[in-house]
């Protein structure tokens, strides 16, 4: 096989990097299968109309490839808007070039700081992208699903994508394509366990999770969004509100 050129290699990480996140860091909100049950498809046209819910569960938002903490800020609003206060509502950052064992590792930590600081007994975790590898290494491998009451998983590269292709340099790259090892730990025999209760929310046009199926969970509430971009997701107001009453469901 020819060998890419160093300039061709660093165009395709730049084309993955600005693909997976477009936001830059920021610091934490609050403070330093069996059969798949789907949904009907999102409807971009819903009821924006805002009904406050009440919840005591803090949440950890998970970000994607090359994402951070700021990705989070327009989902923390909407989840303020339903009820949450600043303080349960935390963004867990990672390195997205390392190890995504690492990284479900340092998220466990996360949670029991989370845990200890709100008093909570468990958290809801949302994530985005490749934080759906790291939620799940940590809730099927780690044993964290005695500490989520809730997973909602918005684009997750749950059974891996090929766009991953372009940056397999990387560990975590390499992890995140099909039919990696890593992807076969996390989805061989029950995909959902415990009590938690899993969402996912995926869509044709996401462009990025290839194949867009990639996202669902067996046993999961799986639900097909009509049309909505990998990144846009972040930005989907709707969708959004829709993930926060899943939370306080």
């Amino acid at each position: 096989m020819p060998r890419r050129s160093p300039r061709r290699l660093l165009g395709a990480l730049a084309a993955v990097a600005v693909a997976f996140s477009l936001f830059s860091p920021a610091s934490t909100a609050g403070a330093a299968p069996t059969a798949t049950t789907t949904a009907a498809p999102a409807s971009q046209s819903a009821d924006t109309t805002v009904q406050p819910l009440s919840t005591s569960t803090p949440v950890v938002f998970v970000h994607g490839y090359t994402g951070n903490a700021s990705n989070w800020v327009t989902a923390m609003s909407v989840f303020r808007l339903n009820g949450w206060s600043s303080s349960k509502l935390f963004a867990y950052e990672y390195n997205s070039y390392g190890n995504n064992i690492t990284n479900a590792q340092g998220l466990a930590s996360f949670v029991d700081n989370v845990k200890s600081r709100t008093g909570a007994s468990k958290v809801a975790i949302v994530n985005h992208s490749m934080g759906g590898l790291v939620s799940q290494y940590y809730l099927k491998v780690l044993g964290g699903n005695t500490s989520v009451s809730h997973l909602a998983s918005i684009a997750g590269a749950n059974h891996g994508t090929t766009f991953a292709g372009a940056c397999l340099i990387y560990t975590t790259c390499r992890q995140m394509y099909p039919g990696s090892s890593f992807i076969s730990q996390i989805t061989s025999g029950d995909e959902t366990p415990g009590d938690t209760k899993y969402a996912t929310w995926y869509s044709a046009c996401d462009g990025v999770i290839l194949p867009y199926t990639s996202t669902r969970l067996s046993g999961a509430t799986n639900n097909d969004v009509a049309c909505q971009t990998h990144i846009g997701y972040l930005a989907d107001t709707i969708v959004l509100g829709r993930i926060a009453r899943f939370v306080a469901s």
